[in-house]
């Protein structure tokens, strides 16, 4: 029953994409298969995350209002082909024209496919579930948004992690996920399916948004390579300095370190020369993208934003074809496009409002440039050319508006204004090194290609990249949550166009340095020991951009389930964290049956609270990492969760009557967090019971 469960999913999802194509063929009627296949996940997947939303507000998240959802998308899709005859056209598709494209996007979808695959929830053979090591954070906090949503059906949703507060956290990116789960997937497929579309449509639309920009393919496979596996020197911290450089010629140094790297063979020391093998794939959050004792902070994009960052994933997804769709429309005379650009941004502020902030910053340098050439436009053929479109692009902006300011001023502006967010702040989260050596540390040669590859590039990209440099500007003076880390969120934005920019340089300057552009060797090319040597140098250079990322995501493949080579045989290698043990799970498949969907359970506030995370019911606090950050109010209900379980004697009745608890848990959590009084709650009695785990009926 599960498995057809997870087969109507998949079905579900092709009907939203279906529709989203639909779309796409009378939007983008001009382009190739690829661009409007490309648009029409981004649209499906606008649907997706809308459209159930929208009548969960009329009859709560039932599956109900999933079914209306999926005859909706039907419904656009149906009349997109009826109005679109002889409008809607489907592009060509050419193999040699997309070789580029696939031989760059296929690999990268690879990659993140199989850490979602090993890092959402995977069970272990003890009966625990298992998760990565990005994914042991944020992804537990999802997972009790998604099932909290599909179980209660209350909508807006509330925190089951603090009852009684309104979740003003961007929640589509995890209501999408309840979609599922409503739709009876299970949790792990309801997390999955979603957040592998929404990638897939990252990738694309990453490739397709930097080919739009530069036309060329060797500039977007290369910017695109950037973007997801480029990094800083923070390799370096992974080598033996003092033998680093001897090592490097040595067979047996590379033999053992590759033996240590992949647990080959695990009794080699940490003297070799080359000895970050186990560091690396066995240590917390000691990677070459992340490693805060030395100050690097510049994750990977595949392995510590799009894996483990939900919002993240699905802002992306949208933000790169509407910076696609501003490009064009800004540059290429194709106005039309920002209305439907309007809409795209409309529907931001839900899923991921960074990326909606980042999009609105760089609009602002673009309107304002537009502002600028219709007042200094001369002849009356300019003038009207500037006008028109200048008003589409105000049409654009007050699509956004109109669309965005509900979703603003009824979630996120109602939870930021609680504190925390919008404050002064130099430098990032740069607290050990001065500010030119954090960013080249950090970024590497990405960092210090920049200066030459804006200077060289062309006018308008210069423009368009000033959107990305006011998003840098701002975020090293001004933080927008609680945690100052999380500007990255717009930080990558503009690391992206930067992408775009040394990418193009680094192209053009190989084409320059191994062609004569001048005289009667005009187009010749340089010799061959010339080209060698240039080649080894630009290998040098790129390959050092790559490495860091490429160890990341060798190390984050490992720190779950993987296969993998252990002892000489290949098997399934169970080195994921454990994130709910066999008891707890155990428990919460009993809670699934047996408890009401609104019941609150007093329970510690760990960060991977299972019954939170699997059965979607609610829990007196969470974790505070989760509300810190979220602007909320949670110190009182915090105190009293351990006044309860310290001090039940004195107030256990009265709080219990206050936040509604049904029922009480001991687990292993309980008992490393509190002073629990045993003897209290033995009077209680158990509803169900297996090892040192025990629930307690609270009344």
């Amino acid at each position: 029953m599960q498995t057809v469960s997870d087969i109507l999913s998949v079905l579900y999802v092709l009907a939203f994409a279906a529709s989203g194509f639909s779309v796409s063929r009378l939007v983008f009627p001009k382009d190739r298969l690829m661009k409007q296949a490309a648009f029409g996940l981004c649209f499906g997947l606008v649907l997706l995350l809308w459209l159930p939303v929208l009548f969960a507000f009329v009859m709560e998240f039932t599956l109900a209002a999933q079914i209306c959802a999926l005859v909706t998308a039907l419904l656009i899709c149906a009349l997109c082909v009826i109005f679109g005859r002889g409008k809607a056209k489907t592009g060509s598709f050419r193999i040699k024209e997309e070789r580029a494209l696939m031989l760059t996007c296929a690999p990268l979808i690879l990659i993140g496919a199989v850490l979602m695959a090993n890092h959402y929830i995977t069970n272990a053979s003890n009966g625990a579930l298992h998760v990565g090591q990005s994914t042991f954070g944020d992804l537990c906090m999802h997972l009790g948004f998604i099932t909290s949503i599909s179980v209660q059906k209350t909508f807006p949703p509330m925190y089951s992690i603090l009852p009684d507060t309104a979740l003003g956290y961007p929640f589509l990116c995890d209501s999408v996920s309840s979609t599922f789960y409503t739709l009876g997937a299970s949790l792990r497929w309801a997390a999955l399916l979603p957040a592998l579309y929404a990638y897939v449509t990252v990738v694309l639309s990453v490739y397709l948004f930097f080919e739009d920009w530069f036309k060329r393919n060797s500039i977007a496979v290369l910017a695109t390579w950037l973007f997801f596996v480029g990094g800083g020197f923070g390799f370096w911290y992974f080598f033996d300095s003092s033998k680093t450089l001897a090592g490097l010629t040595s067979p047996e140094a590379w033999s053992n370190w590759l033996n240590e790297t992949f647990n080959i063979n695990a009794q080699l020391s940490y003297a070799s020369p080359l000895n970050m093998g186990k560091f690396l794939m066995e240590g917390w959050y000691k990677t070459p993208t992340n490693f805060v004792d030395h100050g690097v902070r510049w994750v990977n994009s595949i392995a510590d934003m799009l894996v483990p960052q939900r919002a993240t994933l699905f802002g992306w997804a949208l933000l790169f074809p509407a910076l696609q769709m501003l490009r064009r429309a800004s540059f290429d005379g194709e106005h039309g496009l920002f209305i439907a650009l309007g809409v795209l941004a409309g529907a931001m502020p839900l899923v991921h409002t960074h990326s909606f902030f980042a999009l609105g910053l760089i609009s602002i340098v673009l309107f304002t440039a537009a502002l600028i050439r219709r007042v200094n436009a001369a002849g009356a053929e300019e003038r009207k050319t500037s006008s028109r479109a200048l008003s589409r692009f105000v049409l654009f902006g007050a699509i956004a508006v109109v669309l965005a300011a509900p979703q603003l001023f009824g979630f996120t502006f109602r939870q930021s204004s609680a504190g925390g967010f919008l404050k002064y702040h130099f430098n990032w989260c740069n607290e050990s090194d001065s500010w030119l050596w954090f960013y080249i540390k950090n970024l590497g040669f990405i960092f210090i290609l920049m200066l030459p590859a804006f200077l060289l590039t062309k006018k308008e990209n210069k423009l368009f990249y000033g959107g990305g440099l006011l998003i840098w500007a701002l975020c090293e003076f001004v933080v927008f949550q609680p945690n100052t880390y999380d500007n990255n969120k717009l930080l990558f934005v503009w690391f992206a166009l930067t992408c775009g920019i040394v990418a193009e340089f680094i192209v053009l300057t190989w084409d320059k340095l191994t062609k004569s552009e001048t005289g009667k060797g005009a187009g010749k090319k340089t010799p061959a020991a010339h080209r060698a040597a240039y080649g080894i140098l630009f290998a040098v250079i790129v390959g050092s951009m790559m490495i860091s990322g490429a160890m990341t995501l060798a190390r984050e493949y490992v720190s779950g389930d993987h296969l993998g080579v252990r002892e000489g045989k290949l098997g399934l290698i169970e080195n994921g964290y454990e994130v709910v043990s066999s008891d707890l799970k155990a428990l919460t498949e009993w809670m699934d049956d047996n408890l009401e969907p609104k019941a609150t359970v007093l329970t510690a506030t760990n960060h991977n609270n299972a019954v939170a995370m699997l059965t979607g019911r609610n829990i007196v606090c969470g974790s505070t990492a989760f509300l810190h950050f979220h602007g909320v109010d949670y110190a009182e209900r915090f105190n009293n969760v351990r006044r309860m379980y310290e001090e039940p004697s004195s107030c256990f009745d009265e709080l219990r009557e206050r936040y509604g608890v049904g029922y009480v848990l001991l687990s292993e959590w309980e008992a490393g967090s509190y002073n629990v009084d045993y003897e209290f709650f033995s009077r209680l009695t158990p509803v169900w019971s297996q090892g040192g785990t025990v629930l307690y009926k609270a009344d």
